[in-house]
Parts: structure tokens; sequence; C-alpha cells
């Protein structure tokens, strides 16, 4: 997964303003919620628009016991402000945070929530935003499947943390067992194509261009069969948005975290790769 984000321009650390963000995975009430690195990079970007499309807060992970750092709050906290100062905030409720998906349709506080949506870019081109669990097979059919991949997906992503310690201690760089599994596991990067082109296949039914979602925790930037597929990604592993610029033009921002002696930064990630 490092090879694949090497050689591409990085963005500075400081203010960045855009014309919509695109977050989802955020996981909080998790272990694995990347947490300190949300909040630096909510502190540094914004935007006109902010979709949070769906795993926002991990309300499975809660149902076992509450896991509730300071830095949560002060996530929240971040979003009411943009949202007070004028940013628009829709929330696409995921399958861990399914329990809103009753209040689809309502507004609280100024945030929309909604059961999907489209947006519209500054180029005309129109976009389905949905989470995507609806096309997860495991999850519609399969409820214990679905329960017992939440719980070794929590082991192997427990296991980057002393991993990366014991890597850190030889002198070597971060590394993502998660990753590394999704993406060389046959049967995994079987699903993650399958689920890519089922969404694909569903916003061109729908006659948009393009669809942004999330769920697989896989960001993407793919074209097929003409239709634009975007994945935010997520803030476990990857850390990872997509921006829309004022010009329409979109990307994905990968958020890395700073070391002691270096400051945090974004890259952009090299857009629209062919299927």
């Amino acid at each position: 997964m490092h090879g694949f984000f090497r050689n591409v321009p990085v963005i500075r650390f400081g203010k960045r303003r855009y014309r919509a963000l695109f977050l989802s995975d955020l996981h909080l009430g998790t272990r694995a919620a990347k947490t300190h690195a949300l909040v630096e990079f909510l502190r540094t970007h914004d935007a006109e628009t902010i979709y949070l499309v769906g795993d926002i807060i991990d309300f499975w992970r809660l149902k076992r016991g509450v896991i509730w750092p300071g830095g949560n709050d002060e996530i929240l906290q971040i979003l009411l402000e943009r949202m007070h100062s004028g940013t628009r905030i829709v929330y696409v409720p995921g399958n861990h945070d399914e329990a809103l998906r009753a209040y689809c349709g309502m507004t609280f506080n100024g945030i929309e929530i909604t059961r999907d949506c489209v947006h519209t870019t500054a180029n005309g081109r129109k976009l389905f935003v949905l989470h995507g669990d609806e096309f997860d097979v495991v999850v519609r059919y399969a409820k214990w499947l679905r329960f017992l991949g939440d719980r070794s997906y929590e082991f192997v992503l427990w296991c980057d943390g002393p991993l990366n310690w014991a890597r850190r201690k030889l002198g070597f760089g971060h590394w993502s067992l998660s990753v590394y599994v999704k993406t060389r596991v046959k049967a995994a990067a079987v699903f993650i194509d399958e689920f890519e082109t089922a969404l694909a296949a569903e916003a061109k039914r729908r006659g948009y261009d393009g669809v942004v979602c999330g769920h697989i925790h896989h960001p993407a930037d793919r074209l097929i069969n003409g239709v634009r597929y975007l994945n935010c990604g997520d803030w476990t592993e990857n850390c990872t948005a997509i921006a829309e610029h004022a010009d329409g033009q979109i990307e994905i921002l990968r958020w890395l975290q700073g070391d002691r002696e270096s400051e945090p930064a974004a890259i952009r990630e090299p857009v629209l790769k062919a299927a």
C-alpha cells in the first residue's frame, strides 16, 4: 500500500478549503479509530459541504463496552463548529451506525440525515453518495458471518499496533497487516472487485456519472464501465478522504500522521485509474 502512494505531491500542514469533503468509516468508539489523526485533519481541512458517509460512530462496538477518548468529543465539536460557520453537513448512516437510519429525512441541529443522496460537482457531474453495505452480500444475508468478520477484523487491526511498535524499534517504517491481508488474500481481492463493480453498475443504472461510498475500508478512484467509482477509505487503517476542488476536480487525500520530528501532511493520490 505504501508503494501505491509513493512519489505523489505532498500538501504541507495548513488550512485548506474544498468545495466538498467526503469521509467515511471513522468508527469512533473503537480502539482502532485514528482519533488524533482525524482531529489534525479536520483542523486543517474545511469544505462548503462535508459528507459523513457512514460508520461514523461504531454502535456495534459501543454495545460491548464504551471506548470514548476525549478526541472523539473534539471531532464532533469541530464538525459542529464547521456547521455553525456555514458548512453544510450531510450524514449518510452505515451499517455500524444503522440505528440512525430511523431518522433519515430529518435534520438534527443542522445536520442532515439521509439514506443516500446525490452530489453535483462544480463541473456538473452527478455522484451517487451512499455507505455501500447494501451491496455487501455478507452484511445483507448472513448476519452471523457479519459479526464474525467484524471480530476477526478487530483482531487484525489490533495486531497492527504491536507489530508496528516492533518495526519502529528495528528502524523500519509503518506497515499495515490489515491492508496487506485485504490486498493479498485472493478472496478479499475478489470481494473488493465485485463490490466496486456492483456499486458502479447501480450508479450507471440510475443515470449518475459516479458513486461515492465507504464500507470496505479500501480507498479507490477508478473508472468502471464509464462510471467513476470513489471510495473514501477509512480512519482506522488508511486515514483517507475524498476531496472536490472548486473547479470540480476530485482526488483522494491521505493523511500522514507526523512523528515527533516532522509535521503531519496530506498526500494526494493519483486519480482516475482505469478499470
